[in-house]
């Protein structure tokens, strides 16, 4: 796990692995939503970013804007980078975030992902969120859960919502904050939604066709934004097959030695 302050965790480190792959979490979410994922994934070591105001993290201060959280990322994973290739997936504000990650490495002059996955956002057609913002603890807390950006194993335990509310309040500002320019990445996407999300207007999700060079399809499972919960093995299954095919493996050591 990574130590107070640091950005990323590493639940089974595995420095053989062909590719690395970054998750970004949603609006409120931790590091631990992706907790079991990297059991999911073989051959690539799972690396899932903490933001600030939650899990141990805690104490700091949320980010409220888009751009300098980006900035953030953009030189804190830098410095996780090696030879491997690497690969991006995100949900609902973790797309929004691996999406302009990707953008900025590129703008950058740097190695970019292999691979973008989205799920739950795309850059057009998600429903704005800005009438929630200003609404008062109790009023908030039905409000997104109305609009589904609440996971519902969270309850209505008062002490744990007061835990969780401030993070989701500032990760809604970023997505408040966002403005789309238009920006293509240089990399393939897949994107992935509930077919009942209603943060998304239907066909949302195949908005990624124009910011993509190659656009790798839509897929829909049945269930509303937090659908992944639900078809994490599906979706993983289906990632995994996708990085496969667009990232050559690193060669390793052992086929140096054995002449591969």
């Amino acid at each position: 796990m990574t130590r107070p302050g640091r950005w990323f965790h590493t639940a089974e480190p595995r420095a053989d692995a062909a590719r690395q792959l970054f998750f970004f979490p949603h609006a409120g979410g931790s590091a631990a939503f992706y907790r079991h994922w990297a059991a999911l994934l073989p051959g690539v070591e799972v690396r899932v970013v903490q933001l600030p105001g939650r899990g141990e993290r805690h104490a700091e201060t949320p980010y409220r804007r888009t751009e300098p959280l980006v900035e953030a990322l953009h030189e804190a994973i830098e410095a996780e980078l090696d030879d491997r290739p690497y690969a991006f997936f995100g949900h609902s504000l973790g797309a929004l975030l691996g999406y302009r990650l990707a953008v900025a490495l590129a703008a950058a002059g740097g190695t970019g992902p292999a691979l973008l996955g989205a799920s739950g956002w795309a850059p057009e057609r998600f429903r704005p969120v800005d009438a929630l913002l200003p609404l008062p603890d109790g009023e908030f807390a039905a409000a997104i859960r109305r609009f589904g950006v609440l996971p519902a194993e969270t309850g209505t335990d008062p002490e744990l919502l007061a835990l969780i509310l401030p993070a989701v309040r500032a990760d809604l500002a970023l997505v408040a904050d966002y403005r789309d320019d238009g920006a293509r990445v240089g990399c393939p996407v897949v994107a992935y939604g509930g077919s009942t999300d209603p943060t998304l207007e239907p066909g949302g999700l195949a908005e990624w066709n124009s910011r993509t060079p190659s656009f790798l399809g839509a897929s829909e499972f049945p269930g509303g934004h937090f659908y992944l919960t639900e078809h994490a093995l599906a979706v993983a299954t289906d990632f995994s097959r996708h990085i496969q095919r667009v990232s050559p493996e690193r060669e390793t050591d052992t086929d140096r030695k054995a002449g591969r």
